[in-house]
């Protein structure tokens, strides 16, 4: 059970890369802008159901800074190429 939340962690922060990367380039609070954000949500969700990991409290406390690390990594990645 930990290896699948650690991998659903780290595959949480890569598919957030991209998404990261679009946000930094477009308009805050633009449509762009919410869809980049929230986008992977579902696959996330998807992701739990498909590795079995279920919503329990505990793999929030892992997914939830990988989610916003790779957001914040992949913004960072399109400010430092610009």
């Amino acid at each position: 059970m930990l290896l699948s939340v650690i991998l659903m962690a780290v595959a949480t922060f890569l598919l957030n890369l991209p998404m990261g990367y679009w946000r930094q380039g477009v308009r805050k609070f633009s449509w762009q802008w919410i869809v980049a954000i929230h986008a992977m949500v579902p696959v996330i969700i998807l992701l739990r159901h498909l590795m079995h990991i279920g919503f329990a409290w505990w793999t929030f406390l892992i997914t939830i800074p990988c989610y916003f690390g790779g957001q914040f990594v992949g913004a960072r990645l399109r400010r430092r190429g610009q």
